[in-house]
């Protein structure tokens, strides 16, 4: 469905967004958090985690809730809300970007249409045939 494009795009937003809120930088001299290991310290800088929590919350959570309640999951007015939102950014076009870039990338590789490695079903009829 249309709204999955921009479901996607929603998601991907928001884990760069939690990641970015939840990294530390702590300045030269300043302890760690919760006074840990220097190498648990620079997982906690990448964000990693934050993205993590909202993989786990955000994202399975809900999946679980629609699977366990769908009526009262899909007649929740918020659920309307949020797919108003992703329709609209697949009506953006946004994501349709990604054609552009598979016909560079086919014209580099040259790629052809699949009737030129396989044949034509006919083809294929006419060899089964034989």
């Amino acid at each position: 469905p249309g709204f999955m494009i921009g479901r996607q795009l929603s998601v991907v937003t928001c884990m760069f967004f939690v990641a970015r809120v939840t990294s530390v930088k702590l300045k030269d001299g300043d302890e760690n958090i919760f006074g840990v290991p220097d190498a648990m310290q620079e997982l906690f800088n990448t964000g990693l985690l934050g993205a993590l929590m909202l993989t786990i919350v955000g994202s399975i959570a809900w999946q679980l809730v629609a699977s366990a309640f769908p009526i009262a999951f899909l007649s929740s007015p918020i659920t309307y809300v949020f797919l108003q939102i992703c329709l609209f950014f697949e009506a953006t076009g946004v994501c349709a970007g990604a054609w552009v870039i598979a016909y560079i990338h086919k014209t580099i590789a040259g790629f052809q249409k699949d009737e030129v490695y396989i044949g034509t079903s006919e083809e294929r009829a006419m060899k089964n045939m034989n």
